[in-house]
């Protein structure tokens, strides 16, 4: 029987080639920012984990053609493809309302539905975990977890109105999501702007330094035609007012934050919805990456459906996403003698995450989670046969609330067995990957 230094040095081996294969291209081609990756990484075992869905779909690969509550349907819903407990916070809708909800869809795919809930089951024990709960207090916020989520698909798939369950808005919400929205309202659009922007010759530019990069005249030609590329993508109604798409300025930046590191992105400043510089808005152009999940899912018709990983990432937003961002759009760009699909967007403003730092009380965590449940069952419900697009030609809460309903009991279960053994993988997995980073062990670092 293997040492428990042999298993540990085996699994070492399974991570660097998950790692390689997920992240290889960008960490040769940028280093250093992988560095800045991997030490936050190394922080804790949530923001491992965070940091490592490559890592959590490799191992639920085995699942792709069956496991309890997948079927022809079940199999093949929009997913957010990184569910976890700190992706969520809030924004401003197409209907200027804001909205506590899901956000980053950057591996956003069609796949097991299952597979997001146990994404963010494994959260809740690491959080749990880090907070100094119990595994009987863990078991039970997963299941309150699964009994809102339960709750709330069969709701929506017996046809209650939009009125009976309404988003979580400032009316709706209460404990640490409506302070969250609370604290989004205090934000401004010049806020935003007095950060990253300047009145120069009577007009509003980019600051120099803090992260931006000047760009060369040819870079710069490339970023205009990316944009107007990007422009044929938007939404009709966005369209209102050709003027406030006049750019004004465009900057570089490079990711290096846990999920977009080596990922070279732009900021570009449009006019705005009128002459006012208070008005003026900054999107970013980033390159889409690859989600984790697309690798382990082979039906063509999914696989052929995507232009390239900014169509990918727009798309599947707007199916999970009920009124997404107007400004939410795609576009290539060549770089280095490719295309890369490019996805655009805001620089939202009012953009608050989750903060779970205060959020110790049990009952409080217990609250927060059941809404989260209700959150994950009404995106999961967004991507209906109401969305438009032939992937997913069926009602997905109904599709799903079918296949819970031929065993309830089980549902719960399922989820809290998951929790505890791959949150007790991923503490495990954490130290073997600061062993590894520490060690100089992971190629090209």
């Amino acid at each position: 029987m293997a040492t428990e230094h042999e298993r540990a040095a085996r699994r070492g081996e399974e991570i660097l080639a998950v790692f390689d294969t997920a992240f290889g291209e960008l960490l040769a081609a940028d280093p250093a920012a992988f560095r800045v990756k991997f030490r936050k990484m190394a922080a804790s075992a949530f923001a491992f984990y965070r940091g490592t869905a490559c890592l959590f779909y490799s191992d639920l690969a085995h699942e792709r053609d069956a496991g309890p509550y997948l079927d022809e349907r079940t199999g093949r819903v929009w997913i957010h493809g990184d569910l976890h407990a700190e992706n969520f916070g809030t924004y401003m809708d197409a209907n200027g309302r804001l909205v506590f909800n899901v956000n980053d869809f950057d591996e956003a795919y069609v796949g097991p539905f299952t597979w997001d809930l146990k994404r963010f089951a494994a959260s809740v024990a690491l959080l749990g975990h880090a907070k100094a709960l119990s595994d009987e207090k863990i078991s039970e916020l997963v299941r309150i977890y699964a009994a809102a989520y339960r709750e709330r698909i069969h709701a929506l798939a017996t046809g209650a109105k939009d009125d009976e369950i309404p988003p979580f808005t400032l009316d709706t919400a209460d404990g640490p999501l409506l302070g969250a929205l609370r604290e989004a309202r205090s934000l401004t659009r010049f806020g935003l702007l007095a950060t990253m922007t300047e009145i120069r010759d009577f007009d509003r530019r980019f600051l120099p330094g803090g992260g931006t990069i000047e760009l060369d005249a040819a870079t710069r030609y490339k970023i205009l035609a990316a944009f107007d590329g990007y422009l044929e993508t938007l939404p009709d109604t966005s369209l209102a007012r050709p003027d406030s798409y006049r750019v004004k300025d465009v900057v570089g930046r490079r990711g290096i934050g846990i999920g977009s590191a080596g990922l070279p992105s732009y900021n570009i400043l449009l006019e705005g919805n009128s002459d006012a510089l208070e008005n003026d808005v900054v999107i970013y152009m980033k390159q889409a990456q690859t989600p984790a999940v697309s690798r382990h899912i082979t039906d063509p018709a999914v696989r052929q459906y995507f232009q390239h990983e900014g169509h990918r990432t727009v798309i599947s937003q707007r199916a999970l996403q009920a009124h997404a961002d107007p400004w939410l759009g795609w576009t290539e760009l060549q770089e280095d003698g490719r295309s890369h699909g490019q996805l655009v967007a805001e620089v939202s403003p009012y953009a608050v995450d989750l903060d779970w730092s205060d959020i110790d009380d049990p009952v409080e965590i217990a609250a927060v989670v059941a809404d989260l449940g209700r959150a994950t069952a009404a995106m999961h419900a967004a991507a209906d046969d109401q969305s438009g697009h032939s992937l997913v030609p069926f009602s997905t809460e109904r599709a799903i609330d079918a296949v819970i309903a031929a065993d309830e009991k089980g549902f719960a279960e399922l989820l809290v067995d998951f929790a505890h053994t791959y949150g007790a993988r991923a503490r495990a997995d954490h130290q073997i990957f600061v062993d590894l980073f520490r060690n100089g062990r992971i190629p090209g670092l």
